[in-house]
């Protein structure tokens, strides 16, 4: 029954340390973090998708109005027009043309300066991103590989408990294993002098009268815990 009961120690600290491992708290911190700048990464993609489309309306405006100056340009030089009046208005339309190129590019200079601000800071989040995404690879590793180790551990003992539970009758394994449950994972434990090193309590001289009377297969229970007892070397019955 102590064989089972330190296996069940043994498998309880094995599940205790699936559920501690320190790669567990680093992930969470890590998903966190990383939520954080994956959410900026989202509105830093957008922010470049727009402005390269602002930029991109941009050059087309400058190129349509440089296209219209082109070709009056080309009418006047040409000859076609030979009414003075026409001309003169060519010549304003020229120059009106030539400030409105003006504007347009420096609207276009303006965005590119955005957008080239913009793409820094894209770039910069993708960075830490890969670098979450890294690091994240690596804790996931390192989780897996101890995680298995415990694995592994853990088949291994239950199959030592297996082979001593087989060897205890069903309804003190039931007995016992409904003790575990409510007493903090210890069901049985040794008598060691008076004391029950369950609860540590020393049991009363009428319980040990009682005990010392017992047959050597009669299951003993504490009076104070209700924890099965176990009689060994160092029991004083």
């Amino acid at each position: 029954m102590l064989d089972l009961q330190d296996l069940d120690l043994q498998l309880d600290q094995v599940a205790h340390k699936r559920k501690s491992l320190p790669e567990h708290a680093a992930l969470a911190e890590l998903a966190k973090e990383k939520s954080v700048v994956d959410r900026e990464l989202v509105t830093a993609d957008t922010e470049v998708g727009d402005l390269r489309r602002e930029q991109k309306k941009a050059d087309s405006d400058v190129e349509q109005v440089r296209q219209r100056k082109a070709r009056n340009q080309q009418r006047m030089e040409s000859g076609q027009v030979t009414s003075p009046r026409d001309l003169e208005n060519l010549q304003h339309e020229i120059g009106s043309l030539d400030r409105r190129i003006s504007d347009l590019e420096d609207a276009e200079l303006e965005v590119m300066e955005k957008l080239e601000a913009a793409e820094a800071v894209q770039a910069d989040l993708q960075i830490r991103a890969d670098a979450f995404a890294g690091r994240q690879a690596e804790l996931e590793a390192t989780r897996d590989a101890a995680l298995k180790e415990l694995d592994e551990q853990r088949a291994s003992i239950g199959d030592q408990r297996a082979t001593v539970a087989a060897e205890i009758p069903e309804d003190l394994t039931t007995t016992y294993q409904r003790l575990r449950e409510r007493n903090g994972g210890i069901g049985a434990a040794p008598l060691v002098g008076k004391r029950c090193m369950g609860c540590r309590m020393e049991l009363a001289p009428s319980d040990l009268t009682k005990f010392k009377a017992a047959a050597p297969d009669t299951v003993l229970r504490c009076e104070e815990c209700g924890r099965i007892l176990v009689r060994t070397a160092e029991s004083s019955v």
